[in-house]
């Protein structure tokens, strides 16, 4: 079991000088633009008055195809070497097997048949549980139940990187955790990580809303960067992750965005996330949160659609914005930096 060991307080370069995690007059954690999501009143309006009784709500089936891809078993048993890049393999929903510098790390871990006891999977996991490699951490973007499966994470028994106040939650279940705030990072073998900010909530149960931190993950390697969003709607934080970090590959997710006017506040569309990519400045875009969980109204197979639709209208290049398949492993390699010009010292502002 790899330890982990906690920089306190922000990297240097990571994020805002003097940045104080915000939180509201009760100490719960609120989000940058200290905007929420919508209350209970607006679940019962989505679910009970626009859907049971009026009958405005779009109706999709809770199966589709969704296309997967047998991984290469051999390979993913070892992970890259230091200076061999990153290999991120889709598992489905938010999890991936993110492997570099020797170091397997699994996020948002769901690997059961169901969340909640009745949302059941729409495709297996890509990965299933007696085929994973050695996982050294696990990375917990937030405490919603489609991407804090704790079933799954006993069963894996690694330790668990989170926002902060998920150790004591973790604790409480027998499980180790070291609990970040937004751009503070650990080291897990000699690969940083820091929680970075999304725009999002936690919740749980009735009465703990919004008491632990939610967020993504920068996972910096020796030859690439990459960076898992977790659950956010559109912020100007994207940005503000892309001024500090050279991103090679952004996992972003793309589906539970119908109804809009009661997702946006909590999820991005597959247009949000293109603008959001593009915020980033990241080299590569691989979607994520479609097809595996039938958590809102439109179709399963629709956001990889409005995806390309997007990318064909913005004039995106095919290879740079993709929607991997479950069990499809995507490598990721650090672009060699160009020769400086002359009187350049070749000083970036963001870290590799």
């Amino acid at each position: 079991m790899a330890a982990l060991a906690i920089a306190c307080g922000a990297l240097a370069g990571a994020g805002p000088e003097g940045f104080v995690q915000p939180r509201d007059e009760d100490e719960r954690f609120v989000n940058l633009d200290r905007e929420g999501p919508l209350g209970f009143s607006s679940v019962l309006r989505w679910k009970v008055w626009d859907g049971w009784i009026l009958g405005r709500n779009r109706k999709s089936p809770d199966r589709a195809p969704v296309p997967r891809a047998e991984p290469d078993w051999e390979a993913i048993k070892t992970p890259p070497g230091p200076g061999e890049g990153a290999r991120l393999t889709w598992i489905g929903h938010a999890t991936w097997l993110v492997q570099l510098d020797g170091q397997s790390f699994l996020t948002d871990p769901v690997l059961g048949d169901a969340i909640t006891g009745f949302i059941s999977r729409n495709v297996p996991p890509g990965v299933p549980f007696e085929r994973l490699p050695r996982i050294d951490a696990v990375l917990v973007s937030h405490s919603h139940y489609d991407h804090m499966d704790l079933p799954t994470l006993e069963r894996l028994g690694a330790p668990v990187v989170a926002g902060l106040g998920m150790a004591a939650l973790l604790r409480d279940e027998g499980l180790t955790g070291t609990d970040l705030g937004w751009w503070q990072s650990t080291e897990v073998g000699g690969v940083r990580i820091t929680f970075v900010p999304a725009q999002h909530f936690s919740q749980r149960g009735l009465g703990d809303r919004n008491q632990t931190l939610w967020g993504g993950f920068v996972i910096q390697g020796s030859s690439a960067t990459v960076y898992h969003a977790g659950d956010t709607a559109w912020f100007q934080g994207f940005k503000q992750i892309g001024e500090r970090f050279a991103i090679d590959a952004a996992m972003l997710p793309i589906g539970a965005y119908d109804p809009r006017w009661f997702m946006k506040a909590a999820h991005v569309d597959p247009e949000e996330a293109l603008q959001a990519f593009v915020d980033l400045g990241a080299r590569t875009f691989l979607a994520m949160h479609w097809g595996t969980f039938k958590l809102a109204d439109e179709p399963l197979d629709e956001p990889p659609r409005l995806l390309e639709e997007g990318r064909v209208r913005r004039g995106l290049p095919p290879e740079r914005v993709r929607a991997p398949a479950i069990g499809e492993t995507v490598l990721v390699r650090r672009a060699a930096a160009p020769e400086p010009a002359p009187g350049d010292d070749g000083a970036s502002p963001r870290e590799p």
